[in-house]
């Protein structure tokens, strides 16, 4: 199951973008607000929705500048979260989430809709940054 989120605009060079998303306490101000857990454990953080149970994402890979991809800490959900970071100018990049996960049928049709709610939030507030 592919989710890619909206590509916005950040007022970041893609440096600066690049070192806030590698900064895993850093996306605790991506979270929605019903976030009722956050807690970063070296390169590695949990966090809790309302209602949903919790989610431990590890940093994964980082390639310098242009991305920064988390996956579960998990193999019963195997999945990851990228962030493709394109620079515009020294002030500003495009950003863009892409969730990649390996779900059967069913699991796939309960979770897509939550799950494109929050790569959509997460966008959301990626750009008001």
């Amino acid at each position: 199951m592919n989710i890619e989120g909206n590509t916005v605009t950040v007022k970041k060079s893609s440096e600066d973008l690049f070192n806030f998303l590698t900064k895993l306490e850093n996306f605790e101000q991506l979270m929605p607000e019903n976030t009722q857990k956050f807690e970063v454990d070296g390169d590695s953080f949990i966090f809790g929705l309302k209602g949903m149970p919790e989610i431990r994402l590890v940093m994964k890979e980082k390639t310098e500048y242009s991305n920064v991809t988390l996956g579960a800490a998990s193999s019963k959900l195997p999945f990851t979260l990228a962030a493709d970071i394109n620079e515009i100018s020294e002030n500003e990049s495009n950003v863009t989430l892409k969730f990649n996960g390996e779900f059967n049928a069913m699991m796939a049709m309960m979770v897509k809709a939550p799950l494109t709610k929050f790569i959509s939030t997460l966008t959301e507030n990626l750009a008001k940054l």
